[in-house]
């Protein structure tokens, strides 16, 4: 019986073989699947960003240390299918168009709601830098008066990178990150933003000032963000503008994955998110500097690009979207090139993992950037040499797929570190 068994298996595994060989999968194929997994990882970004809201709505409508610690638990939840996205938004142009309403950073505190004295005043660079928009139910913009005696979505929208400046951030993740944790003044010490529940409160237990207007914004800035979210989502499904125009020609579609993959990984997060705060040693580079969530960002963004690559996704309720993986595709035409990409790609989750659980046992990512560091150094050097290597594996893979040259996303940090400093 075993012999028969072991022969079965045999003919099963040739017959399998065989089929592969004469049914490989297709660019097609491939492509569909990364429209599907785009539209499961905006969809799960809308369900918790839903939970946000009513974790908002709940602060809101009954202020306590109980209700602002639920609402910051749900916004770092959040994150999670967010940040996964983001390999997304390179190659696709229609994300990337939508991204800095939901996702820009650093922003400008001062803009939003009261600051530390430290933080000083406008700049000439950002002279609406300390504008303090819920202090102010009028404000004066480029000589022009705005009327922002009630705060909506609308009105945040019309505010957002006001006078032409990117650090005028008022909509998007990063200002609802701000108005839940406040200012996080720890320097390179231990300890995230640590804003109070009463600068929610009504009455004489207010603090902080204009705890209404607080209030106004907070949930304006959570239902825009539900609502951008949504509408990228619907980009996505079936019928979407996104998915049509990945999936319109399948050559153009791989090469829109793997310029997300090889942006993401080179120019946006090992230069501009980690080597640059390393070179400026500056805790105010962290992605989420008032949550000391960047460990997760990091983290998040790196599987982001791992899993539009193996062409799986674990969603928020713990089911898989899987399907034709670029892995397949790359492996059918070079299987050493698949296997080098593969492993280099799990290497650089080890390196971001590594920076995770470190920060999860204290070791918070704005003590890693401190000058002189060199146990955060080596950390975060792990991560920016992985994300460097496996850049390389994907131009590589493009070669082996006879595909034009990648444009990728380059970085001062990484190619030009003195401009830095000029």
């Amino acid at each position: 019986m075993k012999t028969v068994l072991h022969a079965a298996s045999l003919l099963a595994l040739s017959v399998g073989m065989a089929s592969a060989a004469t049914n490989p999968v297709s660019k097609a194929d491939v492509v569909e699947n990364y429209a599907n997994i785009a539209a499961a990882k905006y969809e799960d970004s809308v369900v918790t960003a839903k939970r946000l809201q009513v974790a908002v709505n709940a602060l809101i409508a009954d202020p306590s240390a109980e209700a602002l610690t639920e609402a910051r638990q749900a916004w770092l939840a959040a994150r999670v299918p967010y940040q996964q996205t983001e390999v997304y938004r390179f190659g696709n142009s229609i994300v990337d168009d939508w991204e800095g309403k939901v996702n820009a950073w650093p922003l400008d505190e001062g803009l939003i709601d009261y600051v530390d004295a430290s933080y000083g005043g406008p700049t000439d660079e950002n002279p609406l830098a300390a504008l303090n928009i819920i202090a102010n139910s009028s404000l004066t913009i480029a000589g022009e008066t705005v009327d922002a005696s009630t705060i909506t979505p609308e009105l945040l929208e019309s505010l957002h990178e006001a006078d032409g400046v990117e650090a005028n951030v008022t909509t998007g993740y990063h200002a609802v990150e701000f108005l839940l944790w406040g200012q996080d003044t720890n320097g390179h010490a231990a300890g995230a933003g640590d804003r109070s529940w009463t600068d929610f409160a009504a009455g004489d237990a207010c603090t902080g000032g204009n705890c209404d207007r607080r209030a106004q914004y907070l949930q304006a800035a959570t239902d825009l963000l539900v609502t951008d979210l949504e509408w990228m989502a619907a980009q996505w499904a079936e019928g979407g503008e996104a998915r049509a125009s990945v999936t319109g020609d399948a050559d153009s579609g791989v090469i829109a994955i793997l310029t997300g993959m090889g942006s993401l990984s080179y120019g946006e997060q090992a230069g501009e998110r980690m080597r640059l705060g390393l070179m400026l040693n500056d805790p105010e580079e962290e992605h989420d500097c008032f949550s000391d969530n960047t460990h997760n960002s990091h983290y998040y963004d790196g599987l982001g690009i791992q899993n539009v690559y193996l062409g799986e996704y674990i969603r928020v309720d713990g089911s898989l979207v899987s399907g034709a993986s670029l892995s397949s595709l790359v492996a059918a035409t070079d299987a050493a090139v698949d296997a080098e990409l593969t492993g280099k790609l799990s290497t650089t989750m080890q390196a971001l993992g590594r920076i995770k659980t470190a920060a999860e046992a204290g070791f918070a990512y704005d003590q890693m950037l401190e000058r002189g560091n060199v146990g955060g150094e080596a950390l975060i050097m792990g991560g920016v040499n992985g994300l460097v290597d496996q850049t390389k594996s994907i131009e590589r893979a493009v070669s082996a797929l006879g595909l034009d040259t990648l444009e990728v996303e380059g970085s001062d940090s990484l190619d030009n570190p003195d401009a830095v400093f000029h």
